[in-house]
């Protein structure tokens, strides 16, 4: 929210919520409450991204959903059903109204062959919105996310020993990143993979590897 709140060309940031959150994040922030358990979620998705269409600007979609360091305390089903149920169902439903760039937070090694849970579910995800079929994809990928308030600062420090994909990469460089792939990838195509240093870089406004 605040990396898009300091990008002068976003016009309004939509913020779909399962329940409100105070104060609100800023002056160009609309959240929308969504019952994301609803069989009309997906439906309500779809018109509320019809509605921002209409105004003519263009709209692009992120999930940032995430359970963080409670997933251990989730079961797989209740992991698939948050991060693919409702994921997809946000997703297809901003597809239904014609939104063509999708912005995707998911987890490093992230495979469906994967024999750890989390990584598996994260893995399932992924292919869950490749499948619904966006003109360009962008799949973030980071390690161990520094300044999260669900990440123990002991981890975030070791983190940062780790060089490569699986150390630390800061929450606002993620952030940073997301609105760099809309501002600067407006008319892309296919699907990337951003990892702790992509993301770094497009954070500074820099190419991958730049």
């Amino acid at each position: 929210m605040r990396a898009l709140a300091a990008e002068p060309s976003c016009v309004e940031i939509v913020m779909v919520n399962r329940r409100a959150i105070s104060p609100a994040p800023g002056p160009r922030v609309r959240q929308v409450v969504l019952d994301t358990k609803a069989a009309r979620f997906q439906v309500d998705v779809t018109r509320l991204a019809e509605e921002m269409m209409a105004q003519g600007d263009p709209v692009y979609a992120a999930s940032c959903v995430g359970v963080g360091s409670g997933s251990m305390k989730w079961s797989e089903e209740e992991l698939k059903a948050l991060e693919i149920g409702v994921v997809g169902g946000f997703a297809r439903g901003c597809h239904d109204a014609g939104i063509a760039h999708f912005a995707l937070l998911s987890a490093v090694g992230s495979t469906p062959k994967s024999r750890f849970r989390y990584v598996r579910v994260m893995g399932l995800k992924e292919q869950a919105i490749e499948a619904v079929g966006f003109r360009r994809l962008a799949i973030f990928r980071p390690g161990i996310i520094a300044g999260n308030v669900h990440t123990p600062g002991y981890v975030a420090w070791l983190g940062r020993l780790i060089p490569g994909r699986f150390g630390s990469v800061e929450q606002d460089d993620i952030g940073r990143a997301f609105v760099a792939e809309f501002v600067h990838h407006p008319a892309g195509s296919g699907v990337v993979h951003l990892e702790n240093d992509a993301m770094r870089q497009a954070s500074k406004g820099l190419p991958p590897g730049g």
